[in-house]
């Protein structure tokens, strides 16, 4: 599987700045193991300023659903993978607060398969089809990219003369609109009535669409344990 472009970026751009603040730092790096709604964790923070840390990771989890919309049940798997780029400020000294902002590459997705109902069939835009003429029908979700993420925290991976240190965090990140391709494979019936289920399933996948506008941010809730070096 072929790495995208834009994260091989983020990596070069990361790299540059662990390299540059790790030159210029009093105190060296610290390492985070996470856990929260973006999944498990790995970051390694930087020392920037003496009020400004810098945090970099990667978050993955992966898991399958059961979800019914539209009169449609469908067998879902949900990959959340995601990149952080995030700047940690301590705005107030010898606090543990912190405000943080940055960009976070995010690569979760939907996959989903519809199944029929138990009398063998699918409803599809209140029209009733057969298996058999819907052939398969497969349902993908992505979301923007490049996300913006504001958010709070607690701790300092970096808190002098302290090795060992646990931390919290509070966001969200704008994912933006969700983009649902709904396609139907395999339709076995006649040409007019496939032309009727092209248009039904464009129409569910609109509705699908409209469904998740109020989704378009992530909420992001973290706790982390963290060792520094």
């Amino acid at each position: 599987m072929s790495i995208p472009r834009n994260v091989i970026a983020i990596a070069a751009t990361i790299a540059a700045t662990v390299a540059a603040a790790s030159a210029h730092a009093e105190i060296g790096v610290g390492v985070t193991a996470t856990l929260g709604t973006t999944g498990a964790g790995v970051h390694l923070v930087v020392p920037m300023e003496r009020t400004l840390n810098g945090r970099f990771g990667i978050n993955y989890y992966k898991h399958d659903f059961d979800k019914r919309s539209g009169g449609i049940d469908y067998d879902g798997d949900a990959k959340l993978q995601t990149f952080d780029a995030l700047f940690d400020w301590y705005a107030f000294a010898d606090t543990a607060l912190r405000l943080t902002a940055g960009v976070v590459y995010n690569g979760n997705e939907v996959t989903a398969k519809a199944r029929p109902n138990s009398n063998g069939r699918y409803l599809i835009n209140g029209q009733s089809y057969s298996a058999a003429d819907v052939g398969t029908l497969d349902g993908n979700v992505d979301f923007r990219k490049a996300a913006p993420y504001f958010g709070i925290g607690w701790g300092n991976a970096l808190t002098p003369n302290k090795r060992w240190n646990v931390s919290a965090d509070l966001g969200a990140f704008y994912q933006g609109k969700g983009q649902v391709d709904l396609i139907s494979r395999g339709c076995r019936t006649s040409q007019a009535v496939c032309a009727v289920l092209v248009r039904d399933v464009a129409v569910e996948e609109a509705r699908l669409t409209n469904e998740l506008a109020d989704h378009k941010f992530f909420p992001v809730l973290r706790a982390s344990v963290s060792y520094s070096f």
